[in-house]
Order: structure tokens, then C-alpha cells, then sequence
């Protein structure tokens, strides 16, 4: 299947059609050798095709002829180049972990800013821009074939200004010619190679190119040399194609609210959006398209929140199983890691068997509050179980002493400290023999005399000669290897071993326990300390939801600590504005760069997001006082005022030709449907009516793309349903530590209730949520007993004492 594009093409622009058609027969000519390259991206949950093709080849013969490449090969992280490279360019000077390990290329390198700009224009020469990220495997591929090509490095350094960016450190800059060469080709993904103008206007761009042509397909040497050619001899024509593109994409991607338009009509856009999911949804194996297999956690939150309110009809029941099956299936499979817990990027097959094996914060995130909410919807233990494992592999993996959140690990590492090349997934995988080793002992009891380790391989289906498909493994790096994947219910193994159920748990259990024990001997896969504004708030609304939900307050203190991270080191008070990011120094602290990064719409919206899940969980004032603070900021710096809906970075940057919105919920939901969410809960806890206006509002100017394809906006689409249904807004009057209290709010907590707000009124008038909402005066304990409102714009169902009688009618 094709990329979604981040953006929606208008209806009537024939211009902007033509314009971009233009383009993609200019880049085709430009470059007459074309051919695909397939490679992985995280961008979209999808594989991706080379760029800078103008024939189309499908993916689906692609696959066929066995071209797809699923292996992700490893950049180090530039410390240990020091020793072995002759070469240092201004990237050692930078803390991104993906600009270091560029940092001994034999390449002029320059970070993105004024130094790079000012030297394109006084040279007028053209700039060479790549973008990708630290755990990027064809990044790594490109890094190692060209950019530590000492020819190819002379041939960039001599003829233009080559600068890098780590795409999670200027998502902006990434969002601006990510758009260009989506458009120009059909398709994207990293690495991005982008040509353009002193000015900065992209006149052809790409993804992967190997270094020398092979076949049809045109080398990065071969690329190089011809834009050399035709910038001293066709640069009128390079310049005025690009241009061109720029203002179709200045037209086609702006997403405005037309004068007299209204809200969709809610269940319209709930329905068509559950019928195209519905549609993609794979049986077997749940998860949605056969492979490669993403989580999508905005498509599972819209599946239960259109459960919640149709309970009653199949609709909704399939909805819920659909769901239910796909997180069971993950939980079981080998993209959940049964050892070391959390849950790895993708799954190569349709079965959630063998993975790419890199894990991201931002999963970890969303899936935890995912799993929690289907232990919410069904009471199953084992959602509970899976989401509290996520919380354990962050705590001890992805978690900075500060108490922030480290952005991800790599997929590759070396299979042995001797070892000299890094292999996909060598830290997480097993041979039979090395379990044999590990579990001889003959288990009491058991049928056959079994071992420990002939139970475990039976229940991780671990096959002596391996488990991993060959297809799934095109360069034999998983070879006689085994993927850890649950094949049998623990009745069923407990049966076919003769012991019990009890029995064989405390018999995995152990070995799992001796597995982690052997692979913390192992060489480390490459940890990318960089910390991330916005996807610690989207773990922070992990850690408070889950430990809402299970009332652990270690959970909701590892939260708080989180928010107090926030604000000591990605907060500017100075400036009031939100730091995108941070980063682990050598002495284990936490240090910025000499010129901060300004927040993005995202780092708003997500740390917004968070707080309030915050607040829900702990009812303290303060995050509930910063979350309306950054929420006033965001308005601020991102809202459109013409066209209603919030710019993704400050529209008034010179350097970004492109005011964006983004319009897919992808691997992260689009920070305008968080938006949408957070200033409805906003309106509900201060009592700001102006906050459901801008809501309305902002939904509003995507109601072509709510109407045409929901499914592009899962996310927003609860939004929606949020604004139609009204949130309800539930009110615990009683004192914050008293029993009473606790199994009231233990109550709410208990259920999946996506359209509500939580409050505790503890009669304390001078605090913040009284100051934002009188009204709380007028609701009193009853008797002295912890009271119930259930409330709905403040007009309130009688109050309620008993939990069981909240929880009826909650669920009323």
C-alpha cells in the first residue's frame, strides 16, 4: 500500500495538480536511471519505496521477487569512531546521538542553521540536506556507503553545503521537505536527501541512494554530479520547478475552516471511520493490513471509545473484539518482549512474530494506555499485567535519573563483545541450545521427565534449527535463532506437561528471570539519550492512567517526577515557552545545547495532554495551574487565527517555507487531535468557555478530511464524539486521604469512560480548582460520607454515596 500523505490535496485545485504531475515528470527525467529501494520507516506503518521514480513498480511484486529488505543495520554512536577516524566536522560539537555518529564522516558537515545558510548564499552554492535519526537502519546503510566514501565525501564537501538533521531534534525542518518529497515522488521516508537553493527551497529530493548506480538504479555519485551539471548549466530551470511545487503545496496543504461550515455530524464520522478500520482489519492475527503489522494505539483508543457508546448493537461488540483480539495477539506475540518487557517497533509478518527490533518511547506510551484501557472495558488480568510490564521496561531501560524519559533503543547490537559487526536483534534472540544450557534441570512431576527448558521451548515455540521464517530474514542474520512468541495457553502447556497451572507460572517466571540474567551480560544495543518533550508527555499520561487505574502510587509518583522533570529542564521560565529537548551528558547529568530548540506544537500538546492525565490521577492543583499555563502559551504561538486549527511549528520562522497542519493520526497521534481533546477536558476544569469555541473550531477546519477518511484521524474522530456526547463531569466531594474518598474515585477509575472529567472538591475554596469553578462550593459531602455528583455542565444527577451505585450510574 501507498504512504498517506501528511496532507489532503484540495478538491478544486487543478493548478496544484498539475504543478505537482509537472514535478514528478521532472524529477523522472532528471534522474533517468530510477528504480525502487525498499527499506523500513517508522513514518507512517508502512514500507516505503525510493523516491525519484517515475515508474511505478507495486510493493506487492516487490515482495514477491524477495527485494524487500527487513534487517536494520547499526551506526555506532559516534563516541567509539574517535579512535578509528581521521575525519571530524562540525557535528562533534552537536548532542543529538544521530549528529554524532556523523561527527568522523569525511563530509563538511554542518548542523541546520544561520552558519549553513549564510555560506550557501556567499558561495552560491546549492545545499545537500540530509535527515533520518540515530536508530534509522537505512540512515546507518547510507552513513556507511556514502558518507564514509572518501570520494563521495569530497565530491559533497567541494560543491555544496552539506548539512544534517536528526529529524526528532527539528521535526519542522523534517515536516517541510518530507512534504516536498512526498509530493514530488509519491512517497517518502529516511534517510531524506534533499537538494536546494541557497534560499532554502528544495528543487529534487529522495530518500536511500547506494553509492555507485547498480542496474537502473542511480547512484548517490551519479545523482550528485548530474544536479552539479544542471546547477551551473539549467539552475533557471531547477529553481523555477521548485518554486512552482512550493506554492502547489502552499495551496494543497492548507487546512482552514470555510465560512458558514459546522461540526460534523458525529455518529456519521464515528461510523464511516469504524467501517474502514473494520475493512483493513486482519482476523487471524488482529492488527490491521497483513505485514508489515504496526500497533496503531489512536486506532485502538477510537475502537473502544466507539464501543463505549454502542454498546448495545454489533456494531460496537465487533469494534471491542477487533480490539481485544489484536492486543491479546501483540501481547502474546514476539513484538512484545517477553523478557526484557516492552513492546519493539513492528512486526515484520501478519502473526506479530518476528519483529524489527527497536523499541521507541512513544510506543511504550500509547501502548501502555491502550493495554490499560482494555483492562478497564473487560477486566481481563493479562491487558493489566502487559501494561504494568511497559512501565517496568521504561522505569529501568528508558529512564534518566532526572526523571525524564530517554527517547529509544536500537534494533541492532553485537552478538558478542568480540564481535565486530552488529546484527538485528542479537540482543533479544535465542538458540535452543543456549536454552538447553541455561534450563537443564528435570522438572519434578513432569511427563516424559522434562526439563525446564523443554517446557519453556514448548510454550515459546523455540525450534532447535530456529523459528524465524527465512522470508522474514533475507540476510540470514536470525539464522538458527528463536523469537521468543507465547504458542500455547498456560492450561494447555500446564496439560501437556502434567503439572498445574500454578506449577509452570512459577516455572517461566524463573526462566525468563535466568534469560534477562544472560542477556544484561550481552553487548547493549545503542541507547539514544536524547529526551523529547513531547514524547515524555505522552509516557507521563502512560505512567498516570495505568497508575490511576491499579491505584499504585509508585506508577503516579514515577509520573510526578516525570512532571517535575518537565519543568526544571524543558520548561524556559524566562522565556515562557516549552524546550523541545534535552540531553545525557558524559557525567550521567542533564545538559541543553548553547542555542535550546523551542518547542513544537507537539511538545504542547502532548505535555498538555499528560498533565491533565496527571491531575485525574492525583488531583493536584499544580498540574492541572501549569496545564491551562502552557495550554494559554500554545494559543499563543500556534493557533491560526484565519483559518482556525494550530500550526505544527512557529509560522513565523523565515527558515520554514511551509505553515503546516498535520492531518494523519500515524505512529504518534497528529498534536490537532490532542488539541481538540485537551482544550474540551480544559473548558470542563477552569469553566473556559472560549476553550469548547476554539475546539469546535479547530475540528471544524478538518471536517473534509473527518468526513472523507476518519480513518487518516482516529484520534480527532473521538474528539468529535467527545464534543457530541458532552464529557461528564464527575465530582468526589470528600477529604483527599479519608477511605471514603478513595473508593469513590477507585470507582471512576475502574471503568473505560472516555467522555469525562474527574475532579475532587475537598472544600478547600482557596485552591486553583475552586478559584477556576465557584460552583464546587454548592457541592457538599452528604452526612459527612464522600459524595458523588455526577454532572453534566454542572447540572447535577442526585448525589451518590455508594460505589456500586456511581459505578450504575456511570454506566448508564
Amino acid at each position: 500500500m501507498m504512504l498517506r500523505l501528511g496532507f489532503a490535496w484540495s478538491s478544486t485545485s487543478s493548478t496544484t495538480t498539475k504543478h505537482i504531475a509537472q514535478a514528478r515528470l521532472f524529477t523522472g527525467s532528471f534522474l533517468r536511471k530510477d528504480n525502487y529501494t525498499l527499506y523500513k520507516s517508522r513514518c507512517s506503518g508502512l514500507p516505503q519505496k525510493s523516491v525519484l521514480a517515475s515508474t511505478r513498480l507495486s510493493w506487492d511484486n516487490f515482495r514477491s521477487s524477495g527485494a524487500v529488505l527487513f534487517s536494520m543495520a547499526s551506526g555506532s554512536d559516534g563516541l567509539d569512531r574517535l579512535k578509528k577516524s581521521k575525519y571530524t566536522n562540525r557535528l562533534s560539537k552537536e548532542k543529538s546521538s544521530y549528529l554524532l555518529q556523523h561527527a568522523h564522516n569525511p563530509v563538511d558537515w554542518y548542523p541546520w542553521g544561520q552558519e549553513a545558510f549564510n555560506k550557501a548564499k556567499s558561495e552560491d552554492k546549492p545545499i545537500f540536506l540530509s535527515v533520518g535519526y540515530s536508530t534509522c537502519h537505512w540512515c546507518h546503510v547510507m552513513e556507511r556507503e556514502s558518507f564514509e566514501d572518501e570520494e563521495i565525501g569530497k565530491v559533497l564537501s567541494e560543491n555544496f553545503v552539506c548539512i544534517k538533521v536528526d529529524r526528532e531534534e527539528r521535526p519542522d525542518v523534517d515536516k517541510v521537505y518530507m512534504t516536498f518529497v512526498q509530493a514530488t515522488s509519491g512517497s517518502g521516508g529516511w534517510p531524506m536527501s534533499v537538494w536546494l537553493t541557497p534560499d532554502l527551497k528544495p528543487f529534487i529530493g529522495g530518500t536511500y541512494f547506494p553509492p555507485r548506480d547498480s542496474g537502473r538504479r542511480p547512484g548517490l555519485k551519479t545523482v550528485l554530479l548530474r544536479v552539479i551539471e544542471q546547477w551551473q548549466s539549467n539552475r533557471e530551470t531547477l529553481e523555477s520547478s521548485g518554486e512552482r511545487v512550493l506554492e502547489a503545496l502552499r495551496k494543497g496543504t492548507k487546512i482552514s475552516a470555510s465560512p458558514g461550515e459546522t461540526l460534523p455530524f458525529a455518529p456519521d464520522v464515528a461510523n464511516r471511520c469504524y467501517q474502514q478500520l473494520a475493512h483493513s482489519y486482519e482476523e487471524e492475527y488482529g492488527g490491521f493490513r497483513e505485514a508489515p503489522k504496526f500497533p496503531s494505539p489512536v486506532n485502538l483508543m477510537f475502537l473502544m471509545s466507539f464501543w463505549a457508546v454502542n454498546r448495545a448493537n454489533s456494531e460496537g461488540a465487533e469494534a471491542l473484539r477487533m480490539v481485544l483480539h489484536t492486543l491479546r495477539m501483540m501481547a502474546l506475540g514476539g513484538i512484545h518482549d517477553h523478557v526484557a518487557q516492552g513492546f519493539h517497533r513492528y512486526s515484520t509478518d501478519s502473526s506479530w512474530h518476528v519483529p524489527h527490533f527497536e523499541k521507541m518511547l512513544y510506543d511504550q506510551g500509547q501502548l501502555a494506555v491502550a493495554y490499560i484501557a482494555a483492562y478497564q472495558v473487560s477486566g481481563e488480568r493479562l491487558f493489566a499485567d502487559v501494561a504494568r510490564d511497559v512501565l517496568l521496561y521504561v522505569s529501568r531501560d528508558l529512564s534518566d535519573k532526572s526523571g525524564g524519559f530517554y527517547s529509544a533503543e536500537d534494533a541492532d547490537s553485537f552478538p558478542m563483545a568480540e564481535s565486530t559487526e552488529k546484527r538485528e536483534g542479537a540482543f533479544c534472540v535465542w538458540t535452543a541450545g543456549e536454552i538447553r544450557e541455561l534450563l537443564p534441570d528435570i522438572v519434578e512431576g513432569a511427563t516424559g521427565g522434562a526439563t525446564q527448558a523443554d517446557i519453556f521451548m514448548h510454550h515459546y515455540g523455540v525450534k532447535e534449527q530456529g523459528n524465524v521464517d527465512p522470508a522474514q530474514d533475507p540476510h540470514g542474520e536470525l539464522q538458527g535463532q528463536n523469537v521468543l512468541i507465547v504458542r500455547y495457553s498456560v492450561e494447555l502447556t500446564a496439560a501437556h506437561f502434567g503439572i498445574s497451572v500454578d506449577r509452570l507460572s512459577e516455572l517461566l517466571s524463573d526462566a525468563r528471570a535466568k534469560l534477562a540474567e544472560v542477556r544484561r551480560a550481552r553487548p547493549p544495543p545503542h541507547l539514544d539519550t536524547k529526551m523529547l518533550a513531547s514524547w515524555n508527555g505522552l509516557m507521563l499520561s502512560g505512567f498516570a492512567r495505568v497508575g490511576a487505574v491499579l491505584g499504585d502510587k509508585a506508577l503516579l509518583e514515577r509520573a510526578e517526577r516525570a512532571a517535575y522533570f518537565l519543568q526544571k529542564h524543558l520548561w524556559d521560565e524566562e522565556g515562557q515557552r516549552i524546550l523541545h529537548s534535552c540531553y545525557r551528558a558524559n557525567n550521567m547529568e542533564v545538559e541543553q545545547v548553547a542555542s535550546p530548540i523551542s518547542g513544537f506544537l507537539d511538545d504542547y500538546a502532548f505535555v498538555v495532554c499528560g498533565l491533565l492525565d496527571l491531575f485525574e490521577a492525583t488531583q493536584r492543583g499544580r498540574w492541572l495551574q501549569w496545564a491551562e499555563e502552557l495550554q494559554l502559551r500554545q494559543d499563543q504561538l500556534f493557533w491560526d487565527s484565519q483559518g482556525s486549527g494550530y500550526f505544527c511549528s512557529d509560522p513565523s520562522d523565515p527558515t520554514l517555507l511551509l505553515a503546516l497542519k498535520q492531518d494523519q493520526d500515524g505512529a504518534e497521534p497528529s498534536a490537532n487531535s490532542v488539541s481538540a481533546m485537551n482544550l474540551l477536558r480544559l473548558s470542563h476544569f477552569t469553566g473556559r468557555l472560549d476553550w469548547i469555541q476554539r475546539s469546535q473550531e479547530l475540528l471544524i477546519a478538518f471536517s473534509d478530511r473527518l468526513i472523507k477518511v476518519p480513518i487518516a484521524l482516529p484520534e480527532m474522530v473521538r474528539s468529535v464524539m467527545a464534543q457530541h456526547y458532552t464529557l461528564k463531569q464527575i465530582v468526589i466531594c470528600g477529604q483527599p486521604d479519608a477511605e471514603d474518598t478513595a473508593s469513590l474515585i477507585s470507582c471512576v477509575n475502574s471503568l473505560f469512560l472516555p467522555h469525562k472529567v474527574l475532579m475532587l472538591a475537598d472544600g478547600n475554596t482557596e485552591g486553583f480548582l475552586y478559584q477556576r469553578l465557584p460552583i464546587l462550593s454548592t457541592l457538599v459531602p452528604q452526612d459527612g460520607t464522600a459524595t458523588a455528583y455526577v454532572c453534566e455542565n454542572f447540572a447535577c444527577a442526585l448525589p451518590v454515596i455508594c460505589p456500586q451505585e456511581l459505578r450504575r450510574l456511570l454506566l448508564e
